[in-house]
């Protein structure tokens, strides 16, 4: 008999139309490959080196101001320019090529250097979501944008270059693959059935409660059905909410909660600042919302310890995505975590 705890099999996700490979028996294989080093979270509140901290100097010379909330400014090395120039000549079905223009900036979420979302309050992340809704706001009303991307890289493990709590928002103006491919499937889901593929997906998810890592009256965070990361966790708006600059009052209290209880968790999964990349998606840039519902994905690498972490390699890059630890079981073990951060309860989890 078929057992999806035990036996491999396939699971589709409907956001981008592909299959990701469970190999849940996979769990049961020893570890002799490589080991992340463990590093003790022994950062000041104010670091005279750090080129975000407030008053110090960036890495171009330009003078932080002495910010005492979010401070947000233009990357200065940014990946996208903002002058538009014109298409370049030529080109055909195997040599396709075209110029990208758009706005890049960072946002600092503290002026403390010491912090990360985990251990910031529910206070103290709201104004970072107002700012990520403000900032949102600007940026789509921008002439020739099409998608404002916020993210943030979490630890040296994603490639995070400086450890003070920021992220970035790269405003471009083309619509970025994976936005391109839920968008695609979300709007075929709303002609199809004539609702929200995400709402509907959010009710089942809700009535099992089987991946259900945590929820308030305004969001629910989930480990997907097709998750590919091992404690990939997907928070969705329980509202007809297409973009963070949407979300009301009690809407913007409600994310802020919600992403304290999956950071608490994480760090307190493997008692350590927990590496991961997270990003919202939402509607692009003045594009119709129906069939849209805000949403973010948080993509951690950490597999079995703070030491082994999940590479995509080999089959994943050749053939399909792969995970060994089913949805259900690595929600359980996010779901039963304290939501105290293992810092601030005296003793050790």
């Amino acid at each position: 008999m078929f057992d999806p705890k035990e036996h491999p099999h396939r699971r589709y996700n409907p956001l981008n139309r592909e299959w990701v490979l469970v190999s849940p028996h996979r769990t049961k294989r020893p570890w002799h490959g490589q080991m992340e080093a463990s590093k003790a979270d022994d950062r000041l509140a104010y670091d005279p080196g750090c080129y975000l901290c407030p008053g110090n100097s960036r890495a171009g010379g330009v003078a932080n101001p002495e910010y005492t909330s979010t401070f947000v400014f233009q990357n200065d090395f940014a990946a996208l320019l903002q002058n538009r120039v014109a298409a370049p000549p030529g080109g055909d079905d195997l040599f396709r090529i075209e110029p990208v223009s758009g706005i890049c900036r960072v946002i600092c979420f503290s002026p403390r250097h010491d912090l990360t979302v985990a251990e910031m309050s529910v206070g103290e992340i709201r104004p970072v979501v107002d700012c990520w809704a403000d900032q949102s706001a600007e940026l789509n009303a921008e002439p020739g944008i099409a998608y404002v991307q916020i993210f943030e890289n979490r630890g040296e493990m994603m490639g995070c270059s400086n450890p003070h709590p920021h992220c970035q928002i790269w405003a471009s103006s083309v619509v970025p693959n994976e936005v391109v491919k839920e968008d695609a499937a979300q709007r075929e889901y709303f002609e199809t059935h004539g609702r929200a593929l995400l709402s509907d997906y959010l009710h089942r998810e809700l009535a099992s409660g089987e991946r259900i890592v945590d929820v308030n009256d305004q969001f629910a965070a989930l480990v997907p059905y097709w998750a590919t990361w091992p404690f990939e966790v997907m928070i969705v708006s329980r509202r007809a909410v297409f973009g963070i600059e949407d979300l009301d009052d009690a809407g913007r209290d409600g994310l802020a909660a919600i992403l304290k209880s999956v950071t608490t968790r994480y760090d307190n999964l493997f008692q350590i600042s927990f590496p991961y990349s997270f990003g919202f998606h939402q509607r692009p840039a003045r594009a119709p919302g129906e069939g849209w519902r805000l949403h973010g994905h948080f993509y951690p690498p950490l597999l079995r310890s703070a030491t082994v972490r999940k590479f995509l390699v080999g089959y994943e890059m050749l053939a399909m995505p792969q995970r060994d630890i089913t949805a259900e079981s690595a929600a359980a073990r996010l779901r039963e975590l304290p939501e105290v951060h293992y810092r601030h309860t005296g003793s050790r989890i």
